[in-house]
């Protein structure tokens, strides 16, 4: 999924005649001040600098690395150098249309998970443009789970389900709602908040199709649930020196397996300071795309909490457990959820943040 912070939003503009550039201009400089990350590039032999290469080959480009592209000209430009490119609504950038004039903005792809819708008004507002929106919950103004995700920095397991949700929404059919954290804000209408069978609290007929806020891919509440996960817990691991990375990286997802937690759940790794260069530790990490946060031996014996002790890594470390102390701590001392865990020379533990999620 494209990465929801705007100011981590890599976006590249392209136009393609010179009254186009001077749209392109006004709204790089915009975003610019919004806090977006732009790039201006040109394709016309009329201007300055123009990309050399076509703009197939320039989109092929851009899709893969950027977080949204606009394409300052006619629509079917952009419809035909996107569509070869065209994977998934939760990888695809978001991709954006302007008219060389300024007059218009459509929001071509991704309009939820890719931020295209948003970004769309933003544009609109800065050219002072009309912005073209054409997702059926955005026109009626009804709940979209993928929004709603995206917003809370959430995964989404079960896109068929979600497809489900905003068709039963859009019929003014009940959607159900469980949340494993608590929730700030009103439900929106139509959802239903209910319990873990599924079962609504207002005694109400239990709904078919649903939305589940969880970490858990056994908590399937709905015929048809999707799921929700926010990256709300912690693996604590400790490990021999210089242990093999596979092996690392599986005990791991044994960990979480065996724990009925979801990698995409894990939103951080955590050890003591003496493993910050352990390579196995930096490996995983790396190839999960998480923090790897480490703390001194005074900060570990500072966690309040019964932890499982052993004599070896006191004799190592200094402080008597390393993978449980570090899970609470760098879950901003949560609870512990899995206690110590050591096969094959790695330790493994897991904390739970406090989390909540939020409707608008």
């Amino acid at each position: 999924m494209k990465r929801p912070n705007k100011n981590n939003m890599d976006i590249s503009i392209i136009c393609f005649s010179l009254t186009g550039f001077q749209t392109a201009l006004k709204l790089q400089e915009g975003l610019n001040a919004q806090g977006y990350h732009t790039e201006l590039y040109k394709k016309s032999k009329y201007l300055e600098d123009s990309v050399t290469e076509s703009t197939g080959n320039w989109t092929a480009e851009h899709f893969q690395k950027d977080d949204g592209m606009i394409f300052v000209g006619a629509c079917g430009i952009a419809v035909r150098s996107i569509a070869p490119q065209v994977a998934s609504k939760k990888s695809d950038p978001a991709v954006l249309v302007v008219d060389e004039c300024g007059q218009f903005v459509i929001s071509l792809l991704s309009g939820h998970l890719g931020g295209a819708n948003a970004l769309t008004l933003e544009t609109a507002e800065i050219l002072e443009a009309q912005p073209i929106v054409t997702t059926a919950t955005d026109l009626h103004k009804r709940f979209a789970v993928d929004v709603f995700a995206k917003k809370n920095g959430c995964e989404i397991f079960f896109m068929k389900a979600a497809k489900e949700v905003s068709a039963a929404l859009l019929a003014g059919e009940s959607v159900g709602f469980y949340s494993e954290f608590p929730f700030e804000g009103s439900l929106p209408e139509g959802l239903t908040a209910c319990s873990a069978d599924g079962t609504p609290f207002d005694g109400g007929t239990a709904p078919e199709i649903g939305v589940a806020v969880t970490i858990h891919p056994s908590c399937l509440p709905f015929a048809s649930t999707t799921q929700v996960v926010p990256p709300a817990v912690t693996l604590g691991m400790g490990c021999r020196k210089n242990k093999e990375a596979d092996i690392i990286r599986r005990e791991a997802e044994n960990c979480l397996m065996e724990s009925d937690i979801y990698r995409q759940a894990v939103g951080n790794l955590a050890s003591i300071s003496l493993k910050k260069d352990e390579p196995g530790l930096n490996a995983l990490a790396e190839e999960w795309k998480i923090p790897f946060v480490t703390y001194t031996e005074e900060e570990l014996k500072e966690v309040k909490g019964e932890f499982t002790p052993s004599a070896f890594v006191r004799t190592i470390t200094g402080v008597e457990n390393v993978c449980e102390r570090s899970a609470v701590l760098a879950s901003g001392n949560g609870s512990l959820i899995r206690k110590k865990t050591g096969r094959e020379g790695v330790t493994t533990a897991l904390g739970l943040r406090k989390w909540e999620v939020h409707f608008e």
